[in-house]
């Protein structure tokens, strides 16, 4: 007989600033044969620098967590900790108190890792306690005062899931080659409208998954903090110019500021080719293929290179004021588009899907 889907809320803290944590672990620990339930499990990070690799990923890398870290160590090599990023100048974030200043974390090099690695919010496994599903933290202390961050991730069980709705919609973008929106802005009412498609379907416990059109190009979405800093400075300096980016950030002992666009190329070019090989390797991939990623990198190295996903998973449970279904999301987590070449006409489309878990 099936079994009604459920859910169990985890609390933790790491270890250490990279840390790689077997979810399943504590599920058993703290509510033993709640996985052998059921068939299948949703996993939910409330975290913008930490979250999941998805099912196949975490299969190639043996499902060991050395072989995770591998996977991410060429991504922090892209983005080093304290490279002069704009999010880690607190003096110029005006969402923050003189009191917060005193203890946030300077951790854009966690954000764009999360987002150029391609960690996500929310993924989908079997159902299985012999087997690990790993949280990725890569901001698990705070690397200025060594405080251990406070974790929480959301597990639902469930058997069945039944997609009972879909709709297009279209997102208004700007002239700008580099752009990023937030599909929480309230002046979209994007929320507002997916919160009335879920109270009339009547789900509240499932998904809702956001994917690009078929034929949006040059554009991708992610999970994570949507500040000024970090997507309209940061972001945009990546998707702008990886290669440049490569050799500004990870080379900061140049000497000579004025060489840098000519030097810069050769040295990221070095850089490209043994960061790829780092991450095929891992993954155990042909060596044929190396010379294929790294000729795509070049050629158009945002979209190649870093691992900018085309949909994202939004968890739906039941909000107890008023037994509706709502969309989950962390404090400072926002669903984001984001672009890297001019669209035309300047909109975007989305396809979404509600799904009821079973």
């Amino acid at each position: 007989m099936a079994s009604d889907p459920s859910q169990l809320t985890i609390h933790f803290q790491p270890d250490r600033r990279l840390d790689v944590i077997d979810v399943n672990q504590h599920v058993e620990d703290e509510t033993a044969g709640f996985l052998d339930a059921y068939r299948k499990a949703l996993y939910c990070s409330y975290h913008t620098t930490a979250g999941y690799l998805e099912e196949t990923i975490c299969n190639r890398l043996d499902q060991h967590p050395e072989q995770v870290q591998e996977f991410i160590a060429p991504f922090r090599e892209l983005f080093p900790f304290g490279a002069n990023y704009q999010h880690d100048q607190l003096h110029l974030r005006k969402e923050l108190s003189p009191e917060q200043r005193e203890t946030e974390p300077r951790n854009a090099d966690s954000h764009l890792t999360f987002i150029g690695s391609g960690l996500e919010n929310c993924v989908t496994y079997p159902s299985d306690p012999d087997r690990p599903v790993f949280f990725v933290d890569l901001d698990g202390i705070n690397k200025d005062n060594q405080v251990r961050r406070d974790r929480r991730t959301t597990v639902i069980g469930f058997d069945e899931e039944r997609v009972v709705d879909e709709t297009e919609l279209t997102v208004p973008v700007s002239d700008h080659p580099i752009d990023s929106v937030s599909l929480r802005d309230p002046r979209l009412c994007i929320f507002d409208q997916l919160h009335e498609m879920l109270a009339e379907r009547g789900i509240t416990t499932g998904r809702v998954t956001i994917d690009l059109a078929p034929t949006e190009k040059h554009a991708g979405l992610t999970v994570n903090e949507y500040e000024t800093l970090l997507m309209k400075h940061d972001l945009a300096e990546v998707l702008r110019d990886p290669l440049r980016f490569m050799a500004e950030k990870g080379r900061n002992m140049l000497s000579d500021p004025g060489a840098i666009p000519g030097k810069a190329k050769n040295y990221a070019k070095y850089d490209l080719v043994r960061l790829v090989n780092k991450v095929v390797d891992t993954l155990g991939l042909s060596e044929s293929l190396v010379e294929r990623i790294i000729d795509k990198c070049l050629a158009v190295p945002a979209e190649r290179f870093l691992r900018m996903k085309r949909s994202v998973t939004l968890l739906v449970t039941e909000d107890e004021t008023n037994g509706e279904g709502t969309i989950v999301q962390g404090r400072y987590q926002s669903p984001i588009l984001v672009q890297w070449r001019k669209s035309d006409p300047q909109k975007r489309r989305l396809r979404v899907k509600l799904t009821r878990f079973e």
